[in-house]
């Protein structure tokens, strides 16, 4: 009996150190990967290894203990994995270059006021702003000059154009004509002449007199209106073309722009908005230029109008004279001859 027993427990340790002896084959692969992936987690292995034995002493006869060991090397793979997985995430990332300035600050026209874009302009930008600053002031120049003119001259045609009315007489506008260069001064003079060299003439005073005297009237009263509009024309001038002049400005600020753009290799606001206010500039420059040229040259061309009625009134009065001092020469010549 005793031969029996002794018989199973040699053969119970048998088994153990086989199991144990396979269990060692299978975890030593495993630890030696380990030790290769990560150094600090290997030299704890072999305490493990040491240690495992020591629970399984007590128990030779049961053969339990040997089942877990082979599920070890299945837990040692996912740590290699897991080792060669997270080695790439600890490595250092490269860092990122650091970005050009591809313009530099002191190329950029920080000075966005009127006159710190006229500076910062190409010179063709400048030179249209400039011509049209010019023109601006011929504009304004004008209108200066020719608002005292036409004042005057409306004054004068007043003053004239009530003498005319107050006369009974052509004759009695003789002194005025004398003392005074007004167009209605001379309207009354040149019909004055008129029936004075029909009158030497020996022509009938009553047939085409009042036709010559309007012809002469009418001479001078378009004369007397072109000198009034003498100097608005410019004005015409500058209000149609003035803003075509800043258009082009405009475009070929803009074509700078774009320039500049390709060559920056940026479409950076900073870098695009200081050319395009330049260009718009010069857009409005051309508008400050012909809105007040376009308003100025209606104003005087309805002054003009207004002044050429007055001298039309007053040939109309004189033509009245005219026809009254006939009517009186003829009126004795008339009764003379019943």
């Amino acid at each position: 009996m005793q031969a029996v027993q002794s018989g199973s427990g040699r053969k119970a340790r048998a088994r153990w150190r086989s199991s144990l002896l396979a269990a060692a084959l299978m975890v030593g692969p495993a630890m030696a990967l380990a030790q290769e992936a990560a150094p600090a987690p290997a030299q704890a292995a072999p305490a493990a290894t040491s240690a495992a034995p020591a629970p399984s002493a007590p128990a030779p006869s049961s053969a339990a203990p040997s089942i877990p060991a082979p599920s070890v090397p299945a837990l040692s793979v996912p740590a290699d994995s897991t080792a060669a997985t997270l080695a790439p995430d600890t490595a250092v990332a490269p860092e990122a270059p650091a970005p050009s300035t591809t313009v530099a600050e002191a190329d950029l026209p920080h000075d966005l006021s009127p006159w710190g874009m006229f500076m910062a302009a190409d010179w063709i930008v400048k030179s249209v702003m400039t011509l049209l600053i010019l023109a601006s002031v011929v504009t304004w120049t004008v209108w200066l000059a020719k608002t005292l003119e036409m004042i005057a001259a409306r004054a004068r045609a007043r003053s004239g154009l009530a003498k005319i009315s107050d006369a009974r007489r052509l004759v009695d506008l003789a002194p005025s004509v004398a003392q005074g260069s007004s167009p209605v001064s001379r309207l009354a003079e040149a019909a004055l002449r008129e029936i004075d060299r029909s009158a030497e003439a020996g022509a009938d005073l009553s047939d085409g007199v009042k036709e010559r005297v309007q012809l002469r009237l009418q001479r001078i009263e378009a004369q007397a209106a072109r000198r009034a509009g003498r100097g608005t024309g410019i004005l015409a001038t500058i209000g149609s073309v003035a803003p075509f002049v800043g258009l082009f400005g405009t475009v070929w600020g803009i074509m700078n722009s774009f320039v500049g753009i390709s060559q920056a290799h940026t479409t950076n606001l900073a870098v695009v908005a200081p050319g395009i206010a330049e260009a718009l500039l010069a857009t409005a420059c051309g508008l400050v230029a012909a809105i007040p040229a376009v308003v100025i040259y209606n104003i005087f061309a309805r002054s003009v109008t207004g002044y050429r009625a007055i001298l039309t009134d007053a040939s109309a009065e004189i033509l009245r004279l005219v026809s009254r001092d006939l009517d009186s020469t003829a009126r004795p010549l008339r009764y003379a001859a019943e």
